[in-house]
């Protein structure tokens, strides 16, 4: 009797270590994921920072500006980006933002997004999927907020289209778990000046809280004041490639649309 005591205990202590490390590796398998997004449509992305990536094996999701000189003038680049994998994103067609807030000298009355129309917003939006469609022909895409701004008078204008994307891209901060992501305003961490280590500790947390982590970087190695080492990225990524077995790295889409799957399970 003893003995069917003990077997009956280990039965059940090894059914809860095999549920917990299910529970754990609830992303496409693995702890947490990461998403690696990069914004603005910079010249460093092509030229650094892409094939960065690649030496890792690893995709990035590149949110383009309809209207950028680097979009236009690298059309070609852009397309073998895509073609080797790597997202290409809508962040519109002049990147509105709100310019009456702090820090915002570099909007001009014809990009505040204060002076848009929500008519307006969508339609720009729309024209630069129709430009990222030009180039890698695909129909399926996120999309980035400006700056994070999420309102034009207090109307989300985001909503008009979110059924033209598979999530947008918000600023905002937090480890969410899959059934508390609002995929209108996906949680994200922008980095501007910081470490590997920062960067890897963020990692950890969102590990430990079986959660994912989206990055939001807009220099890589210099061309933007908001700029992130190009050493420091590096570091990032050989510490992302030596965790691979426990951290899924992948795009923006795919990771929305895992957790779009995820959340129709759980219901």
């Amino acid at each position: 009797m003893k003995l069917v005591k003990i077997l009956c205990l280990y039965a059940l202590m090894v059914a809860g270590v095999c549920e917990g490390q299910t529970a754990a590796r609830n992303w496409n398998g693995k702890r947490c994921a990461v998403v690696l997004t990069y914004d603005d449509a910079l010249n460093v992305h092509l030229d650094k920072v892409i094939p960065q990536l690649n030496s890792f094996g690893f995709k990035g999701t590149f949110y383009l500006i309809g209207n950028a000189p680097v979009v236009s003038n690298r059309i070609d680049d852009w397309r073998k980006a895509a073609q080797q994998g790597h997202e290409l994103g809508n962040h519109t067609l002049n990147h509105p933002c709100i310019g009456s807030l702090p820090g915002r000298g570099f909007i001009t009355p014809e990009t505040d997004l204060a002076r848009y129309t929500v008519a307006r917003a969508v339609s720009e939006i729309r024209a630069t999927n129709t430009i990222l469609k030009a180039i890698d022909g695909k129909s399926l895409r996120t999309f980035a907020y400006p700056c994070g701004d999420l309102t034009i008078n207090d109307t989300l204008f985001y909503d008009r289209v979110k059924a033209e994307f598979a999530c947008g891209r918000g600023v905002a901060q937090g480890y969410l778990q899959a059934k508390e992501v609002n995929l209108s305003d996906v949680n994200a961490f922008a980095e501007i000046n910081a470490t590997a280590e920062q960067m890897i500790a963020e990692v950890e947390k969102a590990e430990k809280a079986g959660s994912f982590i989206v990055f939001i970087f807009h220099g890589v190695g210099g061309e933007h004041p908001l700029n992130v080492d190009l050493e420091e990225h590096r570091k990032l990524l050989e510490y992302l490639k030596k965790k691979e077995k426990d951290i899924w790295v992948t795009t923006m889409v795919d990771l929305a649309v895992y957790i779009q799957k995820m959340q129709v399970t759980k219901r």
